[in-house]
């Protein structure tokens, strides 16, 4: 293995690592980060904090609405399959979420197949 390889490597061991997880019947990859100190969260300037507590209270709602889904991995897989669609869309391919919705329940999407 390479020493830029190898460095890449150890970055990311030290600030987390990659987790496989099955949702909705599908294997995913997720980074998973090393939780904070509180030494580094104590140390946090006033605007810092702002945006923490911002997040927190953003995950926290997130939290709340999939409570409301009788299956909360449903929520994930529209949340995965739309960021594959916008992903694609940047590479130029004219589809929607609900053609992709569509293509995977074996019915007939708006657009050609090929997109």
């Amino acid at each position: 293995m390479d020493a830029n390889k190898e460095n890449l490597i150890s970055k990311f061991s030290a600030t987390g690592s990659y987790e496989n997880t099955t949702i909705a019947g599908e294997t995913v990859s997720a980074f998973v980060p090393v939780a904070l100190s509180q030494d580094i969260v104590a140390s946090l300037g006033t605007d810092s904090y702002d945006r923490l507590e911002r997040a927190n209270s953003a995950l926290g709602r997130l939290d709340g609405i999939s409570t409301l889904f009788s299956d909360p991995f449903l929520f994930i897989y529209f949340y995965v399959r739309k960021e594959a669609v916008l992903s694609s869309q940047i590479e130029g391919i004219q589809s929607s979420l609900s053609d992709l919705l569509l293509f995977e329940s074996k019915q007939q999407p708006s657009v050609p197949l090929e997109d």
